[in-house]
């Protein structure tokens, strides 16, 4: 199974467009910034998406956050702003022990990172339309889970 991760695509689809047309993902978890277009977005991956709500999305409809399960693991996916991840990772840490996951997914920051702290493995796709960090490259995830359900995850540069 492949997992397409997003963020920050502030309505902005060529890049997405190219990163489904990729990964032909069999999931696409977008974590917030969408600006709007979730039911675009969801035509467009053509499988099924789970997105959660963005500091600049107004649809009260979509959750802050989501609980879900991937292969053997549990997984958080936020947007982030709510955990001040700009300034620290400690906020997503606590909020994903408190929810018994292993595993947490953000974006906001517009920056791509995947490291593990405290036993938590922490992905941010970076953003696939606006990004931030050093030499501005717009970036996803990809999730890869196997047959035993053991996930590797890799943050992919456009």
């Amino acid at each position: 199974m492949l997992v397409l991760v997003v963020s920050d695509s502030h309505g902005r689809h060529d890049n997405l467009e190219t990163a489904i047309e990729r990964v032909k993902p069999d999931l696409v978890y977008h974590l917030g910034d969408g600006g709007g277009f979730q039911n675009l977005i969801q035509r467009m991956a053509g499988c099924p998406l789970e997105i959660v709500r963005g500091n600049c999305d107004f649809d009260a409809t979509l959750p802050n956050d989501i609980v879900t399960e991937l292969g053997n693991h549990r997984i958080l996916l936020t947007h982030g702003h709510r955990y001040d991840v700009r300034f620290h990772r400690y906020g997503l840490i606590e909020a994903a022990q408190e929810k018994d996951c292993d595993m947490v997914i953000y974006g906001h920051t517009h920056c791509p990172e995947l490291i593990t702290d405290e036993d938590v493995i922490i992905m941010n796709p970076g953003s696939i339309s606006q990004p931030r960090q050093e030499g501005h490259r717009p970036s996803y995830g990809v999730i890869h889970v196997d047959d035993e359900g053991e996930i590797t995850a890799n943050i992919v540069y456009l």
